[in-house]
């Protein structure tokens, strides 16, 4: 399947039930005590939530706080405000014993395999370390290491092998058998592939792809390259400096974007066919948005506006409120 070919298997499955997620108006600001209250959010009110078997798409320029949400979703990053609920239960200040209990059932891969793999241990130690912490026995523990080491496209005897002795590709693939290793029922993938190189990224997309239609897995995906989003995810939240700027079905916020900022990541998004790069190359110039160099960061109103062709004095001084526009929701007064 290419890697262009927005995926469509299983993702009109979902009931309406609790949320596997459900974030709500989630504010996180760095630093401590006078200093944090101070600072300005690094992510400033947002929303969304993740049904069971869906994948939602988190996808922003760099510092527009994406990975602040994955590693406050997953307890690594202290929350200012707002609550994160999982599976209906509210994990937004768990201590270390209640992050333990949920542990198997919410993982993560992140864009360095590096960071969860230990180079002084063996594949098969790494992938059944989490599988010990839960009693299982080292034989049971071993077998299950060397089943998921196969269904993620490699041989079972790479357990006795080192990362070293695996290509980046590789070493990315033993990160998801280790992440679902515990069967969990959601996965944050914080720049899954964005290190990958094209193909090697199109084997670690089919794979994610395939591994949630088997088990009804959810995930929140998490990139900057919003074709990639595209490809995974059933909904897509477009994020700027900490807030909401378009959420709404993949196909309608990739397709057909209502928001100058998405328009401007659609149009920057790159594609292998040089005529159609070049048109969007054109595209992208005649929206006639400023670089992101070029925008200081303003308190109040909407953080875009310095960037944005549209912006009045309304933009200035009245922060917009998501607002239902076709298929979408839109923080743009006039989107």
């Amino acid at each position: 399947m290419s890697i262009e070919t927005p995926l469509r298997r299983g993702q009109d499955t979902t009931v309406q039930q609790t949320p596997m997620l459900e974030v709500t108006d989630l504010v996180v600001r760095y630093g401590r005590g006078r200093k944090a209250a101070a600072a300005s959010a690094a992510v400033d009110g947002v929303s969304f939530t993740i049904q069971p078997g869906e994948t939602v798409g988190l996808v922003g320029e760099s510092g527009s706080g994406k990975s602040t949400i994955g590693k406050a979703i997953l307890g690594l990053q202290k929350v200012s405000g707002g609550s994160v609920k999982f599976q209906g239960e509210d994990i937004t200040h768990a201590n270390s014993g209640k992050r333990r209990t949920t542990g198997s059932e919410l993982r993560a891969v992140f864009q360095d395999p590096n960071s969860s793999l230990n180079p002084r241990k063996t594949i098969g130690a790494s992938l059944a370390e989490p599988l010990r912490v839960r009693g299982i026995s080292a034989t049971d523990a071993r077998t299950r290491a060397e089943d998921m080491l196969e269904r993620v496209g490699l041989p079972r005897d790479a357990v006795d092998r080192y990362p070293s002795q695996f290509s980046g590709g590789q070493r990315q693939r033993i990160s998801v058998a280790r992440a679902l290793i515990c069967e969990p029922k959601l996965v944050v993938c914080d720049e899954a592939v964005s290190a990958l190189d094209l193909s090697t990224q199109a084997q670690v997309l089919n794979l994610l792809a395939d591994l949630r239609d088997e088990r009804g897995l959810s995930y929140l995906f998490i990139a900057h390259d919003i074709s990639v989003v595209q490809f995974l995810a059933r909904r897509v939240v477009v994020l700027y400096r900490g807030q909401v700027m378009e959420s709404g079905p993949a196909a309608a916020v990739t397709e057909n974007p209502k928001h100058p900022f998405t328009q401007a990541l659609v149009a920057a998004s790159p594609v292998p066919r040089p005529a159609e790069q070049a048109e969007r190359r054109a595209v992208r110039e005649s929206l006639g948005i400023r670089t992101a160099a070029a925008a200081a960061a303003t308190p109040g109103g909407c953080p875009f506006r310095q960037r944005c062709p549209l912006a009045t004095e309304l933009c200035a001084t009245e922060r917009p409120a998501l607002r239902r526009v076709g298929e979408s929701d839109v923080a743009c007064h006039y989107a």
